[in-house]
């Protein structure tokens, strides 16, 4: 399809311009006009405090039960407000027309009362007064009368920074001591790259390990049983040595150019290697531990001793990510075991779902799995090496653990899909007793939520939003999650009375059939549904996460895009993060997939209902992995993707960072990785493509985009490139870099040339 040759569309008779505080009707007779551009570039100060109420920041009173907090106003003002919990009373925190009249003889300056900014200093505050920053001094006000005192120098400030010094002092000993066995009787030293053990009282030191090199040395901290007599010390030998050398072309303080190197491994190289050396100070032996449980680390980390003294653990994640577990050793013979593992025949995500918690005694241990098809938690028999009972299920995720009481055997953790109807991507705050009993979700609002919780922890301020609502603030009891009162509730009249597009959340099924997909619509403001918009998706698959927003904001970068002529979407497909096992692991050896199947029946779906979406004009970017994405897919999809802007994209994963790409395309490096490289199927090429990179990024070696372009020119490929000389990562997403790829997106999407109009 020749993209330059559109007919033009036909005049629309309605368009909004944006003007200093609202958008004015104008009739516009094409997509991608200097009007658009104007509208674009207007858009993010048109909705700049637009809305009310959707930000609360919460204080308490340090002797009192009562709650105040301050909420902003849509002109950059904002409201002081008092609750009682008791009543559920709301009044003003104190009278801002006399504190303006205060502030202003006291300090020569006018403060106007709807526009006063007043920083609490939360812990000096009482139900009298209120202490806060302001014009450079600390004050006071009297609630009653209105009277304002200078305070000078915050005593507060002192306090902290003698804090900090005390914890600066207790990190220093804390240092020092992490050598020293708990009973003060031996320390530890590191000397060339041996460890050697002192007495206290004697100037002599021994000697206890002596097979440490340069190439494979002790580390200068070990572990030391409680009873003193035993320490584990960790042996790491040293990994691949591969560096990244970048070429600065432009350099601002001399002519000729510059080279760089940096430390960088990528997938297949050799990595540091650690194993756990016990030694028995009493007995004056010491040996490496057995390996047979982890003959191969990607890290060997978190050991802990038990209160008796007579084992430890610690975790073991095997390199490809096919294994984690907590090993257990015996202090007298120092035989390991099994405590609980994960070997999936996928993946174990461990950088984003990795928790083992052990309580005090040890007897017991709290561990994050996704082993029945759901990221949950589970109790774990230490002793006995078995699973007591499963702690959270259903089909819905734990994200992170928040806080284990111990004392109580309750958990407060966060969590995706728990309320059935509501978007399964929402945060939700819960709290579930050990055996499983008691669950409970602190945050019921239809929305994703965040918490601040009272000094007391007896109450909680909860805020949630999507992006087509506002957020709301409700303060809730601890104790049972019920609602004191609700806060605010922002008020977003005044943005869409200045003609903001609300985005569209929709749902459509994936490649089963069966599963749901989420994504969000941006629309013009100048919308009309009967004229035709091309569909430009923004994408990163990363499948360390999912990525579709979903807290509320009055501006949201892709409008602006959607300003000149478009209707922009973005989408998690299959293969992202926060959703079932099966979900996830599409991506396992396979991140070319990039949920792109499910994409395109999503927009399909998307079209059916909106016939203003044309999806013969599709276009896509991405950076970083969304590069590689965007690339992607005119390379595997160029039936439905037209048009695509790469920018610092992974080309090929075999050139990208080792963490990252050996987590999802795994260990040992096989044939996979050629085959789904972009750089292997350049001369698939179908479409138009732009293509920009920093010449000095450290995220994602340059040179993967450059072999890129060697491989389209070798198989006599058109396309467009920008290097951003002196750039970092994401260069493409800067001023001059975003103006290429709008112009990019109107010339080969519209068919006109940018801002001629």
């Amino acid at each position: 399809m020749n993209l330059t040759t559109f007919s033009r569309p036909r005049r629309h008779p309605l368009a909004l311009l944006v003007a200093a505080v609202c958008l004015v009707p104008q009739v516009a007779d094409a997509q991608g006009t200097m009007a658009d551009y104007k509208r674009a570039s207007e858009l993010p100060g048109l909705t700049r405090d637009k809305v009310a109420g959707d930000r609360v920041q919460p204080y308490w009173f340090s002797e009192d039960g009562r709650f105040w907090y301050r909420m902003n106003k849509a002109d950059r003002g904002w409201d002081y407000r008092v609750l009682d919990p008791g009543t559920g009373r709301v009044t003003p925190a104190f009278d801002a027309v006399k504190l303006a009249e205060a502030l202003t003889k006291a300090t020569g300056k006018p403060h106007e009362a709807d526009r006063l900014d007043v920083p609490v200093i939360a812990s000096k505050c009482t139900p009298e007064s209120i202490a806060f920053r302001g014009d450079g001094k600390r004050w006071t006000l009297k609630i009653d009368n209105g009277a304002l005192t200078e305070i000078g120098t915050d005593p507060e400030a002192d306090e902290d920074r003698g804090s900090e010094d005390r914890r600066n002092r207790f990190r220093r000993r804390g240092g020092e001591r992490r050598d020293a066995s708990p009973d003060g009787r031996w320390t530890v030293e590191l000397k060339n790259h041996n460890l050697f053990l002192h007495e206290k009282g004697r100037p002599e030191a021994a000697q206890i390990t002596s097979d440490g090199t340069s190439d494979n040395s002790y580390e200068p901290r070990v572990v030391w049983s409680p009873d003193s007599t035993r320490l584990v010390a960790l042996r790491t030998k040293k990994g691949g040595d591969r560096k990244v050398t970048l070429v600065e072309s432009s350099p601002k303080d001399q002519l000729q150019p510059k080279t760089s190197t940096y430390d960088y491994l990528k997938p297949g190289d050799d990595i540091p290697l650690t194993k756990p050396y016990l030694y028995d100070v009493l007995l004056h032996e010491g040996t490496l531990i057995k390996d047979d449980l982890f003959p191969n680390p990607w890290s060997l980390d978190r050991v802990q001793w038990q209160p008796d003294s007579r084992h430890f653990t610690f975790l073991y994640n095997q390199r490809g990510h096919q294994v984690l577990r907590v090993v257990d050793v015996d202090a007298a013979t120092g035989e390991p075991s099994t405590v609980v593992e994960e070997t999936p025949e996928t993946f174990v995500d461990y950088s984003q779902k990795t928790f083992a918690h052990i309580i005090p005694d040890h007897s017991k241990m709290i561990w994050m799995s996704e082993r029945d098809g759901w990221n949950h938690l589970y109790l774990v028999d230490v002793n006995n090496h078995a699973i007591l009972n499963q702690i959270t299920k259903g089909p819905w995720v734990v994200h992170n653990v928040e806080r284990v009481d111990d004392e109580t055997g309750q958990i407060w953790f966060t969590a995706g899909g728990v309320v059935p109807e509501q978007d399964p991507y929402y945060i939700h705050h819960c709290r579930i007793n050990f055996d499983g009993g008691g669950f409970l979700d602190l945050t019921p609002g239809d929305g994703t939520h965040d918490i601040t919780y009272s000094p007391d922890g007896a109450s909680y301020l909860d805020r949630y939003s999507r992006v087509d609502l506002p957020t709301v603030s409700e303060l809730r009891k601890t104790e049972d999650g019920s609602l004191v009162s609700e806060l605010a509730r922002g008020d977003w009249s005044a943005l869409l009375e200045a003609g903001w597009k609300v985005p569209e959340r929709f749902v459509a099924k994936g490649r089963d059939g069966a599963t749901d997909i989420y994504g969000v619509i941006y629309r013009p403001t100048n919308h009309d549904p009967s004229r035709k918009y091309p569909v430009i998706e923004a994408i990163y698959a990363g499948p360390h996460g999912a990525h579709v927003p979903k807290r509320f904001s009055a501006f949201h970068w892709t409008q602006s895009l959607a300003e000149l002529g478009f209707i922009v979407v973005q989408i998690d497909g299959m293969g992202t993060n926060w959703r079932s096992k099966a979900f996830h692991d599409v991506c396992w050896k396979n991140l070319a997939d990039a949920g792109f199947p499910d994409r395109i029946l999503w927009m399909k779906a998307a079209a059916e209902k909106d016939p203003s979406m044309d999806l013969s004009r599709v276009g896509i970017f991405g950076g970083s992995a969304g590069g590689q994405n965007a690339l992607g897919a005119l390379l595997f999809h160029p039936e439905f993707y037209k048009v695509a802007a790469a920018d610092c994209g992974c080309h090929d994963n075999r050139m990208d960072k080792i963490w990252w790409n050996e987590a999802w395309m795994g260990w040992p490096i096989g044939p996979h990785y050629a085959e789904q490289s972009n750089v292997t199927n350049a001369h698939k090429l179908q479409g138009k493509l732009l293509l920009t990179v920093g010449e000095l990024d450290h995220n994602v070696d340059p040179s993967s985009t450059m072999q890129v372009v060697n491989a389209l020119i070798r198989a006599d490929k058109d396309f467009e490139l920008i290097v951003f000389p002196g750039a970092d990562h994401g260069a493409g997403g800067g001023p001059y870099g975003d103006r290429r790829r709008r112009d990019f997106f109107v010339r080969n999407l519209l068919g006109v040339e940018p801002r001629s109009q």
